[in-house]
Formats: structure tokens, C-alpha cells, sequence
């Protein structure tokens, strides 16, 4: 069983077909010792996934240095920062160097860009990025984004050489349009000359009760080099690379990922606006203090709140 790979459009960079989601085992989200999600992360790279996808606010670096302390440079490794300033970003890429133990990230990416008016606002950061590729600290510069407008945006800047957009088969999350209008960008991007990679192919884990459905729809996407996917366990990690090799899934593994227990949860971000509230038919959630509060005995894990909320702020994990 083999991962098949691809160049991230004219970087030059080869990425397995799975990208590893480092979010999902850190302090945000499954607040993993960084033992034990650095060993889940090893177990990704023995499997064949090279590429690993993290960010700033993460707080995965330390899990990230353990895992790939035996490989060093064999691992492509993708980060990101909300810095708008030069000396922001600077801050920023030596602080990822520092605490990665690497001499150099291959991309570096401006975090959830809205429009050709945020990139704009963020031009200092986007020279200090050319500034540092040409130094040799990093190998492309990126951004990642929920929003048409910024793949678009990003389409038509050389400065810009890898682009993360959320797609998946529903929609969710893609703040400006529909997944028909996504797809679109996408191709737009890639025809000039773009790489790209996926992001939220499982809406955050709204459709994991479909999940064979959204991967196979994300990986139809030929424009797509990679799909950025979160795993927090050895069971997650060989169920994504069978599944992405075209392999068989062991009946084994598809007992363990059932047994996994899931949780509702609100990102820190929420505006309670209530949208999620008056759509949850099982009076899971509520208005809270400073956000959406859920009741996990009375939670079904259906998803729903998760369709019409504006901010993407409501995930399965």
C-alpha cells in the first residue's frame, strides 16, 4: 500500500495525497500529551504522509519537533500567522524555526484571508515572505482561506504560490458562495499555476456519518495535490491512508473509528448570534455567556447547527 503524491503546482514541492491536520491533536482540540500526538504523528509518517499542516495558533510545534526529529527534512511542513506587519511575520517564522528545530519551512501561509482587500492589508507581511524565501527560510508563501474571493484574489498574485481553501461536499464553512462556486476558483487558481490543497473535506466533522462519500468527493478534485485531513489516532491515521491508497478498509478499524467517542464544540470565536440554537431540534444548545453553550447528553452529533452557522465556529471532535 502505497500514498500516491503530487507537486504542489510550479513550487516544485511533492506532498502526499494526505495532509496530516496537526490542529486536531493539540491543546484546541484533543489536547493530546505531545507523547502521544507526536507518536500518532509518527505513525502518519511511517504510513507514507509527508506533509503535515499546522499553524501559529495551533500550539502543535512542540508535537510536531518530536515527531519528525528522525526525519528531519524528509517531512514538508506547512504553517501559518494572522501577522499583517514585516516585522510581525518575521517574529513569526522564527519563532516556527525555533521551536520546529528546522532550518527553513517549506510554506508559509497568511491565515484566513477574506478578500483582495485583507491581502492588501497585509502587504508588509507578504514582503517580508519573498524576503524570506529568497534568504532560504521558507520555500513558498501561501495563504488559507473559507472565502471564493480570496482564492481568486491569491489567483492572481505571484507573490502567492499556495492556496488552502475549505471545500467539501456540503458546502460548510465557505463563507461567499457554494461548493459549485468553490470548485470553480479552485480551477481558476490552478490553471495559473497554483498549488493547492484542501481543507475541512469532513465540514469540521459535521459529515462524518458520510464520510467515504465526502472523501471520495474531495478526491475527485484533480486540481487538488493534497487534502488536508485532522487524525488524532492510529485508527483515524490508518482508515484516511487505506482509504487515499485505494486499499481495502480493515473491518478492525472501521469497529475502533465506531467506538471513538465524539463531542460538540464551539470555537472560542462564536458570536452568539443563537442561528445554531433555534436549529438544533434537541434543545442541545444555548445562549451562553460569551458563547453558544451545548448540553452533550442531549446532543445527537447530527451536524445541523453546524449548516447554518456564519462563522464555522461549530465542529465534531
Amino acid at each position: 500500500m502505497s500514498l500516491p503524491m503530487r507537486v504542489l503546482g510550479n513550487t516544485g514541492i511533492e506532498v502526499s495525497r494526505i495532509c496530516f491536520g496537526a490542529l486536531t491533536i493539540g491543546p484546541l482540540q484533543a489536547n493530546l500529551s505531545i507523547k502521544e500526538g507526536a507518536r500518532v504523528l509518527q505513525r502518519a509518517l511511517s504510513a507514507g504522509i509527508n506533509f503535515i499542516d499546522t499553524a501559529k495558533i495551533y500550539g502543535t510545534y512542540p508535537y510536531i519537533r518530536e515527531a519528525i526529529k528522525d526525519h528531519k527534512n524528509d517531512v514538508i511542513l506547512v504553517s501559518k500567522s494572522y501577522d499583517y506587519t514585516y516585522d510581525g511575520m518575521q517574529e513569526s517564522i522564527r519563532e516556527a524555526l525555533q521551536e520546529l528545530g528546522r532550518d527553513y519551512i517549506d510554506i508559509f501561509m497568511l491565515h484566513e484571508q477574506e478578500s483582495a482587500l485583507t491581502l492588501k492589508g497585509h502587504a508588509e507581511a507578504i514582503e517580508y515572505l519573498t524576503h524570506a524565501k529568497k534568504a532560504g527560510l521558507i520555500r513558498a508563501a501561501g495563504i488559507s482561506t473559507h472565502h471564493i474571493a480570496a482564492v481568486l484574489a491569491a489567483a492572481d498574485m505571484p507573490e502567492i504560490e499556495v492556496i488552502h481553501p475549505i471545500i467539501n461536499i456540503s458546502g460548510l464553512g465557505i463563507q461567499d458562495g457554494t461548493a459549485v462556486e468553490m470548485l470553480q476558483a479552485i480551477k481558476t487558481a490552478y490553471n495559473k499555476g497554483k498549488g493547492l490543497y484542501g481543507m475541512k473535506s469532513l465540514g469540521g466533522g459535521n459529515l462524518l456519518s458520510q464520510t467515504d462519500k465526502a472523501l471520495n468527493f474531495v478526491l475527485a478534485i484533480d486540481e487538488l495535490s493534497s487534502v488536508a485531513i485532522g487524525m488524532r489516532s492510529d485508527a483515524e491515521v490508518s482508515y484516511n491512508v487505506s482509504f487515499f491508497a485505494g486499499s481495502p478498509i480493515a473491518p478492525e478499524i472501521a469497529d475502533q473509528l465506531n467506538k471513538i467517542s465524539r463531542r460538540l464544540h464551539i470555537e472560542d470565536w462564536c458570536k452568539n448570534c443563537g442561528e445554531c440554537v433555534q436549529r438544533c431540534q434537541a434543545g442541545a444548545l444555548s445562549i451562553g455567556i460569551d458563547r453558544v453553550q451545548v448540553n452533550q447528553d442531549k446532543c445527537r452529533l447530527c451536524g445541523y447547527c453546524a449548516s447554518v452557522c456564519p462563522e464555522f465556529c461549530i465542529k465534531v471532535i
